[in-house]
């Protein structure tokens, strides 16, 4: 039988290819006890990662009012920034992305981070010419919501059943369900 060869791989990136997952809860948990409010369990701040900022904390904080979230996620970056040297890719990302790169693979990366910050990121990890194209959720509709992937098709004209999602989160498959994609989950991140 014929393996089947997808010519577009999304990535979602935190997770997935960064190791920062715990990072990143940590991060929730002392923003919203920085506001004077319960920080969520390392377990709900977890489950959130991969969404748009505004929708994840919302979802780990429903007790911090709406008109606190703009405060809110400024104290999350504040401490995302201080954990920056905290943070690398995955062991074999590196050979891996090489190896799709030399096999013809259109690559891109699907993530719930804004655009700034994907940008700084693949610039510090020297991965700026790596990715064919990406999406944030400042730019489009956040997982699981599928226009991520259908705008990353449709810039390259792929089909669905030649797309691959791979992420480590529900929201990551989701996403790729609800696009028509096939989906690989990790579950390392």
């Amino acid at each position: 039988m014929r393996a089947r060869r997808f010519d577009l791989i999304a990535f979602d990136w935190d997770g997935t290819l960064f190791d920062s997952t715990a990072v990143i809860a940590r991060c929730i948990q002392s923003a919203v006890t920085d506001l004077g409010y319960t920080p969520p369990s390392q377990e709900a701040a977890s489950y959130v990662i991969g969404m748009g900022l505004a929708q994840a904390l919302a979802h780990a904080a429903p007790d911090v009012p709406r008109e606190q979230y703009a405060l809110l996620g400024e104290r999350f970056r504040f401490h995302y920034m201080a954990h920056q040297n905290d943070l690398s890719l995955f062991a074999g990302v590196l050979p891996l992305l090489a190896e799709l790169k030399e096999r013809q693979h259109l690559l891109a990366v699907a993530t719930g981070k804004n655009r700034a910050g994907l940008d700084e990121v693949l610039r510090t990890q020297a991965l700026s010419g790596v990715f064919d194209s990406s999406r944030t959720a400042d730019e489009t509709a956040g997982k699981p919501h599928p226009r991520m992937l259908h705008e990353l098709m449709g810039e390259f004209g792929v089909k669905p059943e030649r797309t691959l999602m791979i992420g480590d989160t529900t929201h990551d498959l989701q996403m790729a369900l609800n696009a028509g994609c096939a989906s690989l989950g990790v579950s390392y991140g």
